[in-house]
C-alpha cells in the first residue's frame, strides 16, 4: 500500500488537534476530523473545534458538516472520510486523521461491515421505546434477544442501544453477529500516534478546558440549540456539556454545579477512551497495517511532544 495517512488519537483534551496542526503545517497536510461531536456544526465551542484562524493555516475536512438535528454514523464518516483522504493526496498533501473516536478509526483499519437498513418500522419502534421505557429498560429487552450485543454496551448508552434494537428488530440479526462478519480494511498504510497524558494532568486540562468554554460563549452555543427545539435522544444534545448547561438555563442546577457534571462526565469519557485506545489495534505495533508510537505527558502545554512526533512521521517513509 503505498497510499500513505496519519492518525493522531487520543482522548479528549490530550492535546490532539494542537499536535495534528503542528504536523499539518510541517508536513503539507490536511487535517481530517475524526470525533463523532466536531461534526454537528452547532457545537464550535462545546466540543471544541478548531478556530477560523486554525483553519486558515491549514485546510480542515469534516467540521461542522452536519446540523444537529441529523444524526451522523460511523458509515457516513468513513465514506466522507475516505473521499477526504483521497482528494488531499490528489492534491498533493497528506490526510491526518485526528479525533477521540474510537470506532472511526477502528473503521478505516478494519472495515465496516456493511449492515442493511433496518427499514424505518424498526427505527420508529426503537425511538419509541427508547422515549416510552429509557435506555436501561430497553438495554434489558435487547440483554434477552441479543446478549451478545447488550454486553457490550452501557444501559445509559441511548443512542447505541437504540441503534441495536432497530439492527434486531429490522434484519433478524443481532448487531454484534453482523459486526462479526469479515471486513475489508481501507487502502491506506496508516501511522499512528497515540497520545496518551497521565490521567492528573488530563484532570487539569479538562477543567480548564471548561472555563475557556465559557468565556467562549459555550452558554449562547447551549441556548441557541435549544431554540432549535431537537429531539433531546439526538447525539448532538447529548454532547458534554449540552444536557448540564441546558439545564442551568432552565433553572434547575447552577453554573458551578453544571460544571462539577460536565468535568466528571467528561473525565469519565476521557478514561474509557484512553482504555479503548491502549487495547484496539491502533496501539499494537506488530499490526500488519500500522506503524506505531506512543506519546506520554503534558502534551498541549509541551514542546517536546513536536520532535517526538517529527522524529516519528520521518520513520513512515
Amino acid at each position: 500500500m503505498t497510499q500513505r495517512a496519519l492518525i493522531v488519537a487520543g482522548p479528549t483534551a490530550s492535546g490532539k488537534s494542537a499536535l495534528a496542526l503542528e504536523l499539518a503545517e510541517r508536513l503539507g497536510g490536511t487535517i481530517i476530523n475524526a470525533d463523532a461531536m466536531q461534526v454537528y456544526r452547532e457545537l464550535r465551542v462545546l466540543t471544541a473545534r478548531p478556530t477560523r484562524e486554525d483553519e486558515a493555516r491549514v485546510p480542515h475536512r469534516l467540521y461542522g458538516e452536519r446540523p444537529a438535528a441529523e444524526p451522523g454514523s460511523v458509515a457516513w464518516w468513513r465514506e466522507a472520510a475516505l473521499a477526504e483522504m483521497a482528494a488531499a493526496r490528489e492534491a498533493g498533501r497528506l490526510p491526518i486523521l485526528t479525533g477521540g473516536s474510537g470506532l472511526y478509526f477502528a473503521s478505516l483499519t478494519e472495515g465496516l461491515v456493511a449492515i442493511p437498513d433496518p427499514g424505518p418500522a424498526a427505527r420508529a419502534e426503537a425511538r419509541s421505546l427508547l422515549k416510552e421505557i429509557g435506555p436501561a429498560a430497553l438495554h434489558a429487552r435487547l440483554a434477552a434477544e441479543d446478549p451478545a450485543t447488550a454486553a457490550r454496551l452501557r444501559s445509559t448508552d441511548s443512542q447505541r442501544i437504540a441503534r441495536a434494537w432497530e439492527v434486531w428488530r429490522g434484519t433478524g440479526r443481532g448487531l454484534a453477529d453482523w459486526q462479526a462478519t469479515s471486513a475489508t480494511p481501507a487502502p491506506w498504510r496508516f501511522a499512528a500516534i497515540l497520545l496518551d497524558p497521565p490521567r492528573a494532568d488530563l484532570r487539569a486540562a479538562i477543567t480548564a478546558r471548561f472555563a475557556t468554554m465559557l468565556q467562549d460563549g459555550a452558554l449562547d452555543e447551549v441556548r441557541a440549540l435549544l431554540t432549535l427545539h431537537l429531539d433531546p435522544a439526538l447525539p448532538a444534545m447529548r454532547a458534554h456539556g449540552v444536557p448540564e448547561l441546558a439545564a442551568h438555563l432552565r433553572g434547575e442546577i447552577t453554573l458551578e454545579e453544571a460544571g462539577r457534571r460536565i468535568e466528571l462526565a467528561t473525565g469519565q469519557y476521557t478514561k474509557r477512551q484512553a482504555t479503548w485506545f491502549r487495547h484496539h489495534r491502533l496501539a499494537d505495533p506488530a499490526y500488519s497495517h500500522m506503524i506505531h508510537a506512543r506519546i506520554t505527558g503534558l502534551e498541549q502545554f509541551s514542546e517536546s511532544i513536536i520532535p517526538q512526533s517529527w522524529e516519528f512521521i520521518e520513520s513512515m517513509a
